[in-house]
């Protein structure tokens, strides 16, 4: 019997969209591992401002906690980021992205992606610093998931619906709650 390999399913968007608590949720709801944002604990951890090769350093140590995470998976794995947010992070930053972050974002795709829309408000978090360009980046994840042909869907709703929307969507892709 051949075993069927686990679905990714990322969740992105800019700051304060809820991409973190959402992600928890849905792995919760679906019985499901999830990844956190490897940055938040990379960052947290930094003495001092971070430089373009954190980021690189960023995205190794996100996919390390995600090729671990994936091995528990029965079905589906949700990740609280994927590559295409390092990358947009490195040229938004510094106008220019690290080869093998670029190379991981064409190779390494998800299964599906949510976008988170910005109806939350943006919250003060010292490791947040884009709250007056949120639609500026909205737009630019938008514009990387459709350039690359990333099936996704935009999820809003504030609070329990936000959560209920998610569902729906994952649901119409077929991804039901594992048993």
């Amino acid at each position: 019997m051949v075993s069927k390999k686990p679905i990714r399913i990322a969740l992105t968007g800019p700051e304060s969209t809820g991409k973190s608590l959402l992600c928890q949720q849905l792995a919760e709801h679906f019985n499901e591992p999830w990844v956190p944002e490897y940055s938040r604990e990379y960052l947290s951890d930094l003495k001092g401002d971070y430089n373009f090769g954190d980021i690189l350093s960023i995205a190794h140590g996100q996919f390390e906690k995600e090729s671990l995470q994936i091995k528990k998976a029965r079905n589906v794995l949700f990740c609280d980021t994927d590559f295409m947010v390092t990358h947009i992070w490195c040229m938004v930053k510094y106008g220019k992205s690290h080869d093998w972050i670029t190379n991981m974002a064409a190779k390494h795709p998800y299964d599906y992606t949510l976008l988170c829309n910005l109806d939350l408000p943006w919250e003060y978090d010292p490791l947040r610093e884009n709250p007056h360009n949120r639609d500026y980046l909205f737009e630019l994840y938008t514009k990387e998931l459709t350039s690359r042909n990333i099936p996704f869907s935009i999820v809003e709703g504030t609070g329990n619906e936000r959560l209920e929307n998610a569902i729906q969507i994952l649901e119409k892709q077929g991804i039901t709650p594992t048993g």
